[in-house]
């Protein structure tokens, strides 16, 4: 079964096309502690990389497709977290 970040051959969701002589690599310091923190969180072996992805993935597909690259990373590490017990959802 694909989830909603499967996306291949799919028709609709326009070109692909990096800027990156134009973007910055984070557009908010928000976005640099998430990416911070999921380094550190992998590092110190509180999940690995294939938990985080698939976290991420399980996102509720309204969800995933309204949420920013970062906003999704900070969901999955908030999900992977609840599950190990690890952070209290309150």
């Amino acid at each position: 079964m694909s989830r909603v970040n499967d996306v291949g051959g799919q028709q609709g969701f326009g070109a692909v096309g990096p800027d990156v002589d134009e973007a910055p690599v984070f557009h908010a310091d928000w976005e640099a502690r998430v990416f911070a923190l999921q380094r550190v969180l992998l590092a110190r072996g509180a999940y690995n990389l294939d938990e985080f992805r698939d976290a991420v993935e399980r996102m509720p597909p309204q969800d995933y497709l309204t949420s920013s690259y970062y906003e999704r990373w900070l969901a999955g590490i908030e999900t992977l977290l609840v599950e190990k017990g690890l952070l209290d959802r309150e």
